[in-house]
């Protein structure tokens, strides 16, 4: 088992992960995010306001890498959550498709000022829609490759 508390550069994020599978325990303990950046996140000034549920489960890897996008101050925006839309990083309604039966819905968001901003593609960042490099893991590279 590894040590939990032991110091981690702040390029990496601790987790701990304890899962049974087909009754095989899996154990994930230290995971890479960030390799050579400093991550600032932006703050989606709707994240208070939006009433709806919050995704519990992460859609499909459209792409490894992250979306620059100039964003415009105070306008309403929808971000793929699912990772189907034809018009990533933004949402098209493709959810809403009942055949498709997907579960998850758009986030929607606004941002304090005009400028570009770095909208993950991956769908499994922590602070949707911004990127925060978990495009980098290595499971989420070798997802796609394969």
């Amino acid at each position: 088992k590894p040590q939990l508390n032991r110091k981690v550069p702040e390029r990496f994020i601790q987790l701990w992960f304890s899962v049974v599978f087909c009754g095989h325990p899996f154990n994930l303990y230290l995971m890479e995010y960030n390799k050579n950046e400093s991550v600032v996140i932006p703050k989606n000034i709707l994240a208070d306001e939006v009433t709806t549920e919050k995704p519990t489960s992460f859609g499909l890897i459209y792409d490894t890498k992250r979306s620059k996008v100039l964003l415009k101050a105070k306008k309403r925006y929808n971000w793929c959550c699912c990772g189907q839309s034809k018009n990533q990083p933004f949402c098209d309604g493709t959810h809403m498709n009942p055949f498709k039966r997907i579960s998850l819905r758009p986030v929607k968001f606004m941002v304090e000022e005009e400028k570009e901003y770095l909208l993950c593609n991956c769908k499994q960042t922590a602070h949707r829609p911004f990127c925060n490099g978990t495009h980098k893991r290595e499971d989420i590279q070798k997802h796609v490759k394969s």
